[in-house]
């Protein structure tokens, strides 16, 4: 089998007592798009740094093609570093810093233009070589400092936050682009952010970090569907929570679930058997009907009335108070329907598999 490319094994890092990263272990392998995401002071940008060599780890090991990297300098680890603010040289042209690495290294004029042309064509800058940073957009900025960080042919791409600097249309704009680079290059990558989106639209796999542990770990279908916590469920995405107590079974499958709202049918999860457990349910998994409209069978119901709805580009949001006095919201597709009025009586409807329980 295959050595991976990054490896750390029981990482950790403590400042003034506070544990930074507390006993981290993952790896990423070859030609991989791994994301580290979390909150801010989650351990996240300190894990890239103890990669990149900034900040020593505690304890722990960390390898880059199977070097140990203890007492490595940042300069002699194979890692190619994208940070959040390009930290391009203003006074150097496109080229010249796409150039830099390898002329940091020694290599040949003849060598260093081509790869300098390559780069430039990768990142679909072929006739920027001449403009000055000053000259580019933020998004052309970011494919610089791209281009300059995989120049060098690392081992590992370290990218730390980087689209945060852009407005939220170019960023969306940008994700896919910077994937298919990244893909093209087949570069093995480590991306930090806290943006759900980016991770789950880059990455090949997701860590999900808080307080300097690893919560979970997954492609972004398991984390968002299958989230082992309430903190990994309420960061990578929107939910409505339920409380209530586990009843007996309904069938091998199904469980009855307890709560103020009434008694519904949830999946089973031989993971969680306590008699005080919650689940939640994505708002676009929730379904608004009228409260005189028949439903299916096996399906879970409740009681409300519209407080509001409102337009939100391709989705339409709703919320909807409950008979007991809470308000969730639901969220359905933006087809031009008609919008019910406020005070509106509804029923809503979900399935008993879209409910996730967590202990």
């Amino acid at each position: 089998m295959a050595r991976p490319v990054l490896e750390l094994r029981h990482v950790s890092k403590r400042y003034a007592g506070t544990a930074a990263v507390a006993d981290v272990s993952f790896c990423v392998e070859s030609g991989q798009i791994l994301a580290l995401l979390g909150p801010s002071g989650c351990g996240k940008t300190t894990t890239l740094r103890m990669i990149a060599g900034f900040v020593e780890p505690d304890q722990g090991t960390i390898e880059i093609g199977g070097r140990d990297m203890r007492n490595v300098r940042p300069h002699e680890r194979s890692v190619g570093l994208v940070f959040q603010d390009y930290a391009l040289f203003p006074h150097l042209s496109v080229a010249q810093n796409v150039a830099y690495g390898l002329r940091q290294r020694g290599d040949a004029k003849s060598t260093i233009a081509r790869r300098v042309k390559e780069m430039l064509a990768l990142v679909h800058l072929d006739s920027f070589g001449d403009r000055r940073p000053s000259g580019l957009s933020g998004g052309q900025q970011q494919r610089v400092a791209l281009a300059r960080a995989m120049a060098i042919t690392p081992e590992v791409m370290l990218l730390d936050e980087p689209l945060s600097a852009l407005d939220a249309k170019l960023r969306q704009e940008l994700r896919f682009e910077l994937k298919q680079i990244l893909q093209a290059a087949h570069c093995t990558s480590l991306i930090v952010t806290h943006d759900q989106e980016e991770a789950m639209s880059l990455a090949d796999e997701i860590i999900v970090m808080n307080h300097g542990r690893i919560l979970q770990q997954g492609n972004a279908a398991a984390i968002y569907h299958a989230p082992r916590t309430r903190t990994v469920a309420e960061f990578i995405g929107r939910t409505n929570w339920f409380q209530g107590n586990l009843g007996p079974p309904v069938t091998a499958l199904l469980r009855e679930f307890v709560t103020t709202e009434g008694r519904f049918v949830v999946a089973a999860d031989a993971a969680i058997d306590g008699a005080i457990a919650q689940f939640c349910v994505r708002p676009e998994r929730l379904r608004i009907v009228a409260a005189d409209e028949p439903v299916g069978e096996g399906l879970n119901v409740m009681l409300g009335t519209l407080v509001s709805a409102a337009y939100l580009g391709s989705e339409i949001h709703h919320v909807v108070r409950l008979s007991s006095g809470r308000t969730i919201i639901c969220a359905e597709q933006n087809l031009d329907q008609a919008l019910p009025a406020a005070g509106t009586l509804l029923r809503v409807v979900f399935r008993p598999g879209d409910c996730i329980l967590t202990a």
